[in-house]
């Protein structure tokens, strides 16, 4: 397996208690390492709450002696925290925390080198391909697409100069699943890393980790944070030499989020098991709505027994997610006409709030991907994705009701 050529040793460490999980956590139960997971008592004063550690550096006692911390780039126990959290989350060994989901794919992808070759699902969020067309492809590194359900295709599309199988699953924006165990015996058995991006189902549904997956990645941005007023990214690992070369990135690069940003994911997180519950039953009720509405010619939810993944959805995860996907049946003029029209709902991108949105990928979210891409790919200009909040459910068909009335 590659990993970066990064110094092994060229990282700054915690001090010894920051990437420590509570004690017996690992017996516990998700919801109760939410909120306990790396967030023990404040040893200074006894503040239940995790504090915010504004500060950017820390007094050392004399040359070589430091309490575990340095400088905020390197380590701050705020995001300490947020990172043990995470690794408890996901039950992995590491968490590293960043300033955006973008900046934790960045700090991945930094793993490979020149000449390198990596194979992705080819319906993955419009930021993760415009990072590998524009930025790592100038670099040397080359990724090609394959069809994100057919798991044969993952292997036929390895190279001699693969070295990491990029997965989203359930996917952006049509909610496709992929046999995370299938892909991940394939790559093993050729030394190759997995990555899976688990933004969609969060840990609460998924755990790639347990499922073979070398890495897993967040926006956490989104359901991890939970109430659209931070933006953030994070990883997990229980391959050392991989985390230790990531956080020497981390370091060295510097895309970490700041303290308050920070505790606002980990209070975000508290509430992260309630939320998805919420989420999961208010999801289901529009996709099943959506399913027998008229105007309406397509919906991808893994929820729906005619979704092809719904058997794979019901091994895989714990949980279906808040996320749904539809095909209007109508013009882009008459989708234009129905987002204006939404009242509940608020056009906008990103996912995962308390609130409900909904965003046109085609515009906003993939706009980066070209058009006969995005086409071939079943982004029309007809697609709408509903990141359906925790309003009440009333609330929210009726709003998906007058909506959809729209042009008639």
């Amino acid at each position: 397996m590659l990993i970066a050529l990064f110094p092994k040793k060229c990282y700054i460490p915690f001090r010894p208690h920051s990437m420590r999980i509570l004690k017996g956590s690992e017996a516990m139960k998700f919801s109760t390492r939410a909120i306990h997971a790396g967030q023990e008592p404040d040893p200074t004063t006894g503040s239940v709450m995790t504090p915010i550690y504004q500060t950017s550096t820390y007094a050392q006692a004399g040359l070589g002696e430091n309490k575990g911390f340095e400088y905020s780039r390197s380590g701050n126990p705020t995001r300490a925290a947020l990172e043990a959290c995470m690794a408890a989350l996901e039950e992995g060994t590491y968490g590293l925390a960043f300033a955006s989901g973008m900046a934790a794919e960045t700090a991945i992808l930094a793993l490979l080198s020149a000449g390198d070759h990596v194979v992705s699902c080819d319906d993955t969020y419009g930021g993760t391909y415009r990072i590998f067309e524009r930025v790592m492809r100038r670099y040397g590194v080359e990724a090609s697409y394959v069809a994100a359900r057919n798991v044969a295709d993952y292997e036929k599309a390895i190279r001699p100069n693969t070295k990491m199988i990029w997965l989203e699953t359930p996917t952006n924006p049509l909610l496709g699943l992929i046999d995370i165990q299938k892909v991940a015996a394939i790559a093993h058995a050729k030394n190759l890393l997995v990555v899976v991006d688990n933004t969609f189902a969060s840990p609460y549904f998924q755990q790639p980790l347990k499922l073979g997956a070398d890495i897993v990645v967040h926006s956490t941005t989104k359901y991890i944070n939970g109430h659209s007023d931070v933006i953030g990214g994070a990883l997990v690992t229980s391959n050392e030499e991989v985390y230790q070369s990531i956080k020497f990135y981390q370091n060295a690069a510097g895309g970490v989020p700041g303290p308050f940003d920070t505790w606002l994911t980990l209070r975000g997180i508290k509430t992260l098991a309630v939320r998805m519950r919420q989420h999961e039953a208010n999801a289901l009720a529009v996709a099943q709505f959506l399913y027998e509405h008229p105007r309406v010619e397509k919906v991808y939810y893994p929820g729906l027994p005619s979704h092809p993944d719904y058997e794979l959805a019901k091994c895989q995860m714990s949980g279906f997610g808040g996320m749904v996907s539809f095909q209007f049946k109508g013009t882009y003029g008459d989708v234009a006409q129905m987002a204006r029209r939404f009242r509940v709902f608020a056009l906008a991108e990103s996912l995962g709030g308390v609130e409900s949105l909904v965003c046109h990928p085609a515009s906003m979210t993939h706009g980066s991907i070209p058009r006969a891409i995005r086409e071939a790919r079943g982004l029309t200009d007809t697609l709408l994705r509903l990141s359906v909040g925790i309003e009440d459910i009333e609330d929210i068909l009726s709003d998906l009701e007058q909506a959809l009335a729209a042009g008639r």
